[in-house]
């Protein structure tokens, strides 16, 4: 009898705490406003963190609070913006895509190996022994952590062991970019018709010995094109995207290193 009346008290208390936490849920509730809904709906629902906030909701509260600007969902692209600038009633200018790519061609054929590693298959835990077992410190690790984080599933690694972005495929979340130990992979216009895939800004001497394909500083790409829309700074060539690329096959075809690549 005495554990029949416990749960009948249990089961009345349970009820009075259900109606007390119904009646205070409806009484404190704060109703959403109709644009912040609107834009909530019409995101992408990637959750990627991209645009630095924790999510698609978190994002689009921030944007309506007047906290962000409209554009940086990257997953989302033009189309939300103009949809997110309709909502709030302001004006986006377009903006290009902008994609991963592997900044390194880097593979046992063409680098050095220091010693055998027999680790965790993780980027960033192979970096913490002697910043990993490639000859070159600066380039790609090729244990996939990229490929691991990647949403959109763009990131893989081809049959000579570079790992490889599809632009068509990649979303611009940026999350290969941050859990790269060494850097390698960056941002790039979608449009971009030339790359040079090095990360290394050793001197060339150096690079020479630890990669076949390494960029070594030579400035030609800079100094023997007209117009070269290519700078070397600290040993390292870089596109400026901003230039004319209409000169930039004759880049990739006196490059000693065949470290510009035409995409």
């Amino acid at each position: 009898m005495a554990i029949f009346l416990a749960f009948i008290v249990i089961a009345v208390l349970g009820l009075l705490l259900g109606l007390g936490l119904s009646f205070a849920d409806s009484k404190l509730k704060v109703e959403k406003a109709e644009k912040l809904e609107q834009m909530e709906a019409i995101m992408p629902g990637a959750n990627c963190g991209g645009c630095g906030f924790a999510g698609c909701s978190a994002y689009a509260e921030a944007v309506y609070k007047g906290e962000a600007e409209i554009g940086l969902c990257a997953p989302g692209g033009n189309a939300l913006s103009e949809k997110m600038g309709e909502i709030m009633g302001v004006k986006v200018e377009e903006k290009e895509k902008m994609v991963a790519f592997v900044f390194c061609q880097g593979n046992p054929e063409v680098t050095g190996i220091d010693y055998d590693y027999r680790g965790m298959k993780d980027c960033n835990a192979a970096s913490l022994l002697l910043s990993g077992p490639n000859s070159c410190k600066a380039g790609c690790l090729h244990l996939g952590s990229c490929i691991a984080v990647c949403p959109a599933g763009a990131i893989s690694k081809n049959e000579k062991g570079n790992i490889v972005v599809d632009r068509e495929k990649c979303i611009g979340c940026g999350k290969c970019t941050r859990i790269c130990p060494n850097g390698v992979i960056k941002m790039i216009p979608y449009s971009a018709k030339y790359v040079v895939a090095c990360n290394n800004h050793e001197p060339g001497a150096l690079v020479r010995k630890e990669c076949k394909v390494g960029c070594i500083g030579c400035r030609l790409c800079q100094n023997k094109v007209e117009s070269s829309p290519f700078v070397v700074e600290d040993n390292l060539s870089s596109v400026d995207y901003s230039k004319d690329m209409a000169n930039g096959d004759k880049a990739v075809e006196i490059c000693p290193q065949k470290c510009i690549l035409k995409r």
